[in-house]
């Protein structure tokens, strides 16, 4: 394994230092960020230029997941003390998102509303629906409470974690007649899994469906007004902590200055290292980067990439597309979250959350997401262009007030670009070591193995893996 290149222990009094130096800016790194930093250590929070300028909307999560049934979400901000007035702002919701597949126009959110709406679309008789809604809000409450007690994380030997099957009197997992679903009902279920998760090419454990379906049928929450939304919320707990933040705006290595990890940045010369670094960023997308950008200088030979970074594993691409239209446009009725079940493979399962345009008064941005195998340019053109003649389709009145706007998506850093699987026998329920070096100190924030948990695993994930880092650390 190629460990970190050590540079000259000359190099080190004009290196900046930090207990912990975290590359990457997602949910799971502001998380992680903040806890640490309110143990009382200096952490230093990494972020890639294009990630920063991003627009507000395009940083956000498509659904804020485990707010209103008292979820991960709910205890991770209390336990961030973001402050009652911020917490307030996130508005309770009666619908969670709605599924518009051809012919149906579906109500996604508290258990009663969509029990109807099943019924009313012909979708499963009234026993039927209240049955499948029940049993899916008895499940998912009983993996919330072993979400919220679990470790998560673990700092030693990376192993299998057994499954409880049982908690008290209810089973784990999918009830039977989910299993059983057959038809439209099906295909609505696995658009809702892919919109959902963030696994990349893998479909989640019967525990994480479970979760993931049931916790809309608490309804939904949002932020009604401007920004700061969620991430920009979590940037505000790092900076009371006193935590920092630094921008990649060019190339850069991973380094070791006297044992002691971090990040050199090529065109300045600069060195932030860290008694620890943790990586909060996909690896094979690291490595792509660290790849593709070469030499340290036109007569240096290439740096090899670290061996930290190498990953075997499946993975596929989330792009992200942002669209403007008109606020009159927006049909009567049209929830601000949206999932478009996939088509063929041009039309993949897509989930669009719409903002109010933070540049233009009077429009409406729309976000919208898909999973794709790779990021080939040609390919990423066709599907935001099938995006934009869904979006028309739904909107008839939009005619030519649809724009496509550009924006530079971050290559490595976010919480869209490259979803990864977890190795096989890894990921949740089983626990994840975080420790992926001693020496220099190094940690991994696996995304991987919380991703069939979408939202909540991105928190849980920075919460339990924040924690124990801290822990070592002081």
């Amino acid at each position: 394994m190629v460990e970190l290149p050590a540079l000259d222990p000359s190099e080190a009094p004009r290196a900046r230092r930090w207990d912990a130096l975290i590359l990457g800016s997602g949910i799971s790194a502001l998380v992680a960020a903040a806890r640490i930093g309110a143990a009382g250590q200096r952490v230093l929070v990494v972020e890639e230029g294009a990630r920063a300028t991003l627009p507000p909307a395009l940083k956000e999560p498509f659904f804020l997941a485990g707010l209103r049934d008292e979820g991960v979400l709910d205890a991770c901000l209390k336990t961030l003390s973001v402050p009652l007035i911020d917490r307030r702002r996130i508005a309770a919701e009666r619908l969670a998102y709605q599924i518009a597949a051809d012919p149906v126009r579906i109500d996604v959110g508290q258990a009663a509303v969509t029990a109807e709406e099943l019924v009313a679309w012909g979708l499963a008789k009234p026993d039927e629906a209240q049955t499948l809604v029940r049993e899916l809000l008895e499940s998912s409450k009983v993996e919330r409470s072993v979400l919220l007690e679990s470790p998560v994380v673990r700092l030693g030997r990376r192993v299998a974690g057994s499954r409880a099957t049982q908690i008290g009197h209810h089973r784990r997992g999918l009830p039977g007649i989910v299993r059983g679903l057959t038809g439209l009902l099906a295909d609505l279920v696995a658009a809702q899994l892919r919109a959902l998760s963030n696994l990349g090419q893998s479909a989640p454990p019967p525990e994480s469906q479970a979760r993931l379906l049931g916790i809309p049928l608490a309804g939904g929450a949002g932020f009604a007004d401007e920004p700061p939304w969620l991430c920009d919320l979590l940037r505000k707990r790092v900076a009371a902590s006193y935590g920092d933040f630094r921008t990649l705006n060019g190339d850069f290595d991973l380094v070791s200055v006297s044992g002691q990890p971090g990040v050199r940045v090529r065109r300045t010369g600069e060195i932030w290292l860290g008694r620890t670094l943790v990586l909060a960023a996909a690896p094979s997308a690291l490595r792509d980067h660290l790849q593709e950008t070469g030499a340290a200088g036109p007569s240096a030979p290439p740096q090899p990439v670290p061996g930290i970074l190498s990953r075997g594993g499946a993975r596929a691409y989330r792009a992200a597309f942002l669209f403007s239209v008109p606020t009159a446009i927006l049909p009567e009725g049209m929830s601000a979250r949206l999932i478009l079940p996939a088509q063929d493979a041009d039309h993949p399962t897509t989930a669009i959350t719409a903002f109010p345009s933070q540049t233009h008064g009077q429009r409406v941005d729309l976000v919208a997401r898909a999973v794709v195998p790779d990021r080939d340019p040609e390919r990423l053109a066709r599907v935001q262009q099938g995006i934009a003649q869904r979006l028309r389709q739904l909107m008839p009145f939009c005619r030519d007030t649809l724009g496509a706007l550009d924006v530079e998506m971050p290559r490595w850093d976010g919480d869209d670009g490259w979803l990864e699987d977890p190795a096989p026998g890894m990921g949740w329920p089983a626990e994840l070591d975080l420790r992926i070096s001693q020496r220099p100190s190094i940690y991994h924030l696996d995304r991987a193995a919380v991703g069939a948990l979408g939202l909540e695993g991105d928190l849980l994930l920075g919460w339990r893996g924040g924690e124990a880092i801290a822990a070592e650390l002081s």
